[in-house]
């Protein structure tokens, strides 16, 4: 099989930037070189990991049908279309091998997109990379659309994807479409972050280097910053590669339009990659449980222990007197790769201790969120946890609010919405109490009570980035 990670600025479409093009021609001259290459392989079926098809939390999304059609009409030029084959039955086969690894696949057709009220189209994160490949030549296409799952999940997708293509025995190319930081510049169109340039230069620096483990160990924060589009095809990408150790070409990669565009190619080399990256994170598991703060570490453990054995820790299992003589409400949030994956808690204590309440919240966080699926087993190496502890609310009116420093709790009658204080994107009074009355399904319109909280917080993350 050959690899490629390719952009997909709708810009580097002639048809599209009548011009503009030229702003960033180092990445058009990449994809052209790409696309000569691809059509030396000649390729029976080509298969897309595209960002910008339908998108699900909890499961990737496969195309079933035996057509996929688009164009650029959005982006001015309707009469650049595609009429896409798709391999039916090797697409079956990547379903049958996900659902083997546990991995949950959308499937999307005519009916189903009715049922999803979504768009039955090919996107242009498959459009852009496809425009650069020989309109003559015959292959067949498998589109995936990556989901939110945790990058272990999304390797594991790619394992059952190598799976099936190698017993097919088919002649395979496969792309992933992603562009790196979209917050490069001050000028560009999102808001600039210095994390970007950052995010960008070391996923380049790792890629480079040959250890494809590396990509699942970029700081976490680098990562939330950037504003990315790219990595979760790269996950699935590494597992389909399966190597630990890679080859790599970069042909272009530049960002004058404040988005970050890289264009390289891959080899197989040595090593299992899945063994690697579950081993490390195995380790990291392990010392989390052992180091860190005596709240996040009774948390893990009672996760460790639900899903290892199916029973949960009891007060007899907790070791720090502080968490038997503190009583107070608390919150236990779940993260996989710097997104939210579960967060419940309580307001006020409603066990003993302190101690009680983090076993009690841990697991409804990890199965009892009604935004999310239950946490996996597999998953838990992935996780995140951090512990909230909620100090007794006092009113407030909305001039004492601020969401760096405290909380926030609307009551109106019966219903309430709380919302922690110091979350990512939340920076105003405003937003706070917005997101706080929608989470108690309260309208501006109903007579209401603030309180504000302090909470004391502690992460994991941070000892382990």
């Amino acid at each position: 099989m050959n690899y490629f990670l390719m952009p997909h600025p709708p810009v580097i479409i002639p048809e599209i930037g009548q011009g503009e093009e030229r702003k960033v021609i180092n990445t058009v001259k990449a994809c052209i070189q790409i696309g000569e290459k691809i059509n030396a392989v000649n390729p029976d079926t080509i298969i897309i990991i595209s960002p910008h098809g339908v998108m699900f939390k909890d499961a990737v999304a496969m195309i079933t049908s035996k057509e996929l059609k688009g164009d650029f009409g959005k982006f001015g030029a309707p009469q650049v279309e595609f009429n896409c084959h798709i391999d039916l039955k090797l697409t079956k086969s990547i379903i049958d091998n996900a659902n083997n690894y546990g991995i949950q696949v959308a499937e999307i057709n005519e009916k189903s997109s009715v049922r999803y009220n979504v768009p039955f189209e090919l996107d242009h994160g498959a459009m852009v990379p496809l425009y650069f490949i020989d309109k003559n030549r015959s292959y067949d296409l498998i589109h995936v659309t990556y989901g939110f799952l945790s990058a272990t999940e999304l390797l594991k997708f790619g394992l059952a994807i190598r799976r099936a293509a190698k017993e097919s025995n088919k002649n395979i190319v496969v792309i992933a479409s992603g562009d790196l930081s979209h917050r490069l510049t001050k000028d560009g169109p999102y808001e600039y972050s210095p994390n970007g340039n950052e995010f960008d230069k070391t996923l380049i620096e790792v890629l480079q280097s040959g250890d494809l483990k590396g990509i699942f160990n970029i700081n976490k924060r680098l990562i939330m910053d950037a504003g990315e589009c790219g990595l979760r095809s790269l996950y699935i990408l590494a597992g389909i590669i399966s190597t630990e150790k890679i080859k790599t070409k970069l042909y272009s990669y530049e960002g004058p339009l404040g988005v970050g565009y890289a264009v390289m190619d891959f080899q197989e080399g040595s090593g299992d990659l899945y063994k690697a990256v579950v081993e490390e994170k195995r380790k990291e598991h392990e010392r989390k449980i052992k180091e860190g703060s005596p709240y996040t570490r009774l948390a893990r453990k009672n996760l460790d222990s639900y899903y290892s054995s199916g029973t949960l820790l009891n007060i007899d299992d907790i070791e720090e007197e502080a968490l038997i003589l503190d009583k107070k409400g608390v919150f236990v949030s779940l993260k996989a790769d710097g997104e939210l994956r579960g967060c419940i808690g309580t307001i006020e204590p409603t066990t003993s201790c302190v101690g009680e309440e983090i076993i009690r919240n841990s697991i409804s966080a990890a199965l009892d969120d009604p935004r999310f699926h239950p946490v996996k087993a597999g998953e838990l190496m992935d996780i995140d946890i951090s512990v909230d502890l909620l100090y007794p609310p006092e009113p407030a009116d909305f001039e004492d609010l601020d969401p760096a420093c405290y909380g926030v709790i609307v009551t109106s009658g019966s219903k309430k919405g709380l919302l922690l204080p110091n979350l990512d994107g939340v920076d105003t009074k405003e937003q706070q109490l917005q997101i706080a009355m929608s989470k108690g399904n309260i309208s501006p319109s109903e007579a209401y009570k603030l309180e504000r909280f302090k909470v004391e917080r502690f992460k994991e993350w941070e000892e382990s980035e």
